[in-house]
């Protein structure tokens, strides 16, 4: 059992807090409560609740004895009564609707036939029970047997009138805690994501025919004879897109963007499908990637390896020196990889003028160029907010973080997969001869009204004017000059910041209402097929409309729109799913950094307020912890909600978003992935 766990006060006397579920008359919930909502329970450490309410900006406050055994992550139905605090009205939980499909990550505590799981989340302030029933013993799964002081999943099955916590049982067997891979298994488990294919799936895909048939390739253009190469990161395992470039003879460039033909291989409905929907993307950790298909595939058969032949579906541009797209062809295509190349190689090339491929390159970077200042005349936003990287040693352990830097040769390969995603969708929306043709874009809404206000009255206080937001068009360039004008101030990271929040999520539909942050009326995911479904929905669809389209006939039967919809919406869960994972995976990655670290003071930047703590990121690592309001013993602060400030009651002091400040580490907890600052204060009476 890891050192960690060695002081456990012996669980089998722990009460969990004497905290069980609480039960109320319907007079007494009726005669206070004024509205019913459907909504979800967001668990603090100390058990308050917070119920998000789809649609609703402000959530509903419940008091622990007023969740109704309501856990993190459960669906509810609660009434909102008249009382507040501060601006937060109170409720209380009618009824559990649904419990969350997400375990809880613990470690065992076995004490003869009383089994807990000590949960570590700071969203969950219970223990959960494990009942043994008639000699049941603890399972083993994936070979992992459960045993005392092991990390498991565990997910709550119910919380009984008269028990003093929840009952849960395992759902996984993770391992020893503190081993790196234990670690990082616990946070897919935590969100439900898969790190292995199950045998039937793996079997499924070894099944896959990996042989190209001459009938196959005369079914498609060739371009083997055509220069052809790849770009992407140095430890990238699979390339899905690869660029071609040809010089026609009438002068102008014939680029294509050609993208692993995964459609072919994966038919709709087997077994691989379904596995590769169910998970819907690739998720991308700290020191690992899960990916949503089988090695098979994504490393072998669709990734554009040099110097083999590979089946793609491919975006072909024939474009003038100022970038122009003057005609464009959407088809299957085989192509024969040159080179393989990483964004160093191709950018030591563009800034030198030398190397294979100097003069392809070249040309191809002038076109990216004006692809990319266009696209920021048209009013894309331009967010510049730098990328702190984790870096690993070979056994999982961080070493270094450091901010990573986009260059030249990454923005050229942005540009053309952007060509490609928005021409698609063009294609199929406006050139394909259907009022309202199903398909999947990939949409961003305009900001919300109200938080472009807050952000105007923000930057208000530091000097900068924001210009109208009327109209999107407003908006665009009001975001845009007001980015560029805090460049290099003081409030810059904390405009930037806010800017960011009044963005909303891009997300998958079948209705089109644009790409507001892309400036682009139509646009998709087309490029990605091995890492995330939707582009293996697009491809399907682009199939059937490029077969009509050439073909010169109507399709008998449009995709059916609801069933995409669906798929649209499952896709985006995911998404934001695999996106939080990732972030966690980061989080843990970065407490165990500031492990060694406990002590030692930093200078850093105020990056988040709320009631309870202020947020600060560190230089040079941009590293965030929290200092508690509670802890500060030089004076009493408390949050101003409304200007979005902390304030000491004593001092008069006022922090805000992007003040400078000095901090102590104080902890950095790995069971919780959180650290701990101390605000030094030496300045206060």
């Amino acid at each position: 059992m890891g050192k960690k766990y060695s002081k456990k006060k012996d669980i089998a006397k722990k009460n969990t807090k004497g905290r069980g579920p609480v039960r109320f008359s319907t007079k007494e919930r009726r005669s206070k409560s004024t509205e019913e909502y459907k909504g979800v329970v967001s668990l603090t450490r100390d058990g308050l609740g917070f119920i998000t309410i789809e649609g609703q900006e402000d959530d509903i406050m419940c008091k622990p004895n007023r969740l109704r055994g309501a856990l993190n992550g459960d669906t509810v139905l609660v009434v909102a009564s008249k009382k507040k605090t501060g601006p937060r009205r109170e409720g209380e939980v009618v009824r559990i609707l649904q419990r969350s499909p997400k375990p809880h990550i613990g470690v065992l505590i076995v004490r003869g036939r009383q089994v807990w799981a000590i949960v570590e989340s700071p969203r969950m302030p219970y223990d959960i029970r494990i009942p043994l029933e008639n000699g049941e013993e603890l399972p083993t799964i994936g070979g992992k047997k459960a045993e005392n002081g092991m990390k498991v999943a565990v997910l709550v099955v119910d919380w009984p009138r008269k028990s003093a916590e929840p009952l849960g049982k395992i759902v996984d067997v993770l391992g020893l805690p503190g081993e790196n891979d234990t670690e990082m298994h616990a946070i897919l488990a935590e969100y439900n994501l898969p790190y292995r294919f199950e045998p039937e799936v793996e079997e499924a895909a070894e099944k896959i025919s990996e042989k190209i048939t001459a009938a196959e390739i005369s079914r498609r253009k060739d371009y083997r004879k055509v220069t052809t190469f790849t770009i992407d990161p140095a430890d990238a395992k699979d390339f899905d897109d690869a660029l071609s470039f040809l010089k026609l003879d009438n002068g102008h460039y014939e680029v294509g963007v050609h993208i692993a033909d995964v459609t072919h291989y994966v038919k709709p409905g087997g077994v691989v499908d379904k596995e590769a929907y169910n998970r819907a993307t690739s998720v991308y950790l700290v020191d690992r990637t899960i990916p949503m298909l089988p090695e098979k595939l994504s490393n072998n058969l669709c990734s554009l390896r040099p110097g083999e032949d590979k089946l793609c579906f491919s975006a072909i541009f024939e474009m003038d020196e100022k970038a122009n797209v003057l005609d464009s062809w959407f088809g299957r295509t085989v192509i024969n990889s040159d080179y393989r190349m990483d964004y160093e190689q191709a950018q030591q090339i563009i800034e030198t003028g030398q190397g294979d491929l100097k003069d392809e390159i070249k040309i191809l970077w002038s076109l990216a160029d004006i692809l990319r200042k266009k696209r920021f005349e048209k009013g894309a936003i331009n967010f510049e907010r730098p990328e702190m990287k984790v870096e690993i040693d070979d056994a999982g352990r961080p070493v270094n973080v450091y901010q990573k830097i986009s260059k030249e040769s990454n923005f050229l390969i942005e540009e053309f997969m952007l060509l490609a995603n928005r021409s698609v969708a063009e294609f199929v929306a406006k050139k394909t001869g259907y009022k309202q043709p199903t398909f999947v874009y990939r949409i961003h809404e305009a900001p919300n009204a109200e938080k472009l206000g807050n952000l105007r009255s923000f930057a208000g206080n530091f000097g900068f004017k924001m210009g109208s937001t009327e109209t999107v068009k407003q908006a665009t360039k009001s975001l845009n000059t007001l980015l560029k004008d805090v460049k290099g101030s003081a409030a810059e990271n904390a405009i930037e910041m806010l800017a960011l929040r009044a963005m909303a999520r891009a997300c998958y539909s079948t209705d089109n209402v644009g790409h507001y942050g892309l400036a682009f009326p139509f646009y998709t995911h087309f490029t990605s097929p091995i890492r995330r479904y939707p582009d293996m929905m697009v491809h399907r669809l682009l199939t059937e409309y490029l077969a009509a389209f050439y073909g010169g006939h109507k399709l008998e039967k449009m995709p059916d729109k609801a069933t995409y919809e669906q798929w649209c919406e499952w896709s985006s869960a995911r998404e934001q799913i695999a996106a939080d994972a990732e972030r966690a995976s980061i989080k843990y990655k970065l407490t165990e950094f500031m492990q060694d670290k406990i002590g030692q003071e930093f200078d850093g930047t105020v990056s988040g307020l709320t009631e309870w703590g202020m947020y600060v990121e560190i230089e040079p690592t941009k590293v965030e912890g929290m200092v508690s309001l509670k802890a500060i013993k030089e004076d009493y602060f408390t949050f101003d909600e409304e200007k979005y400030r902390i304030v000491g009651k004593l001092s008069k002091r006022v922090f805000t978003l992007g003040d400078k400040v000095r901090v102590r580490v104080l902890r950095a907890s790995l069971e919780q992935k959180q650290i701990d600052y101390e605000l030094i204060l030496n300045d206060i009476a």
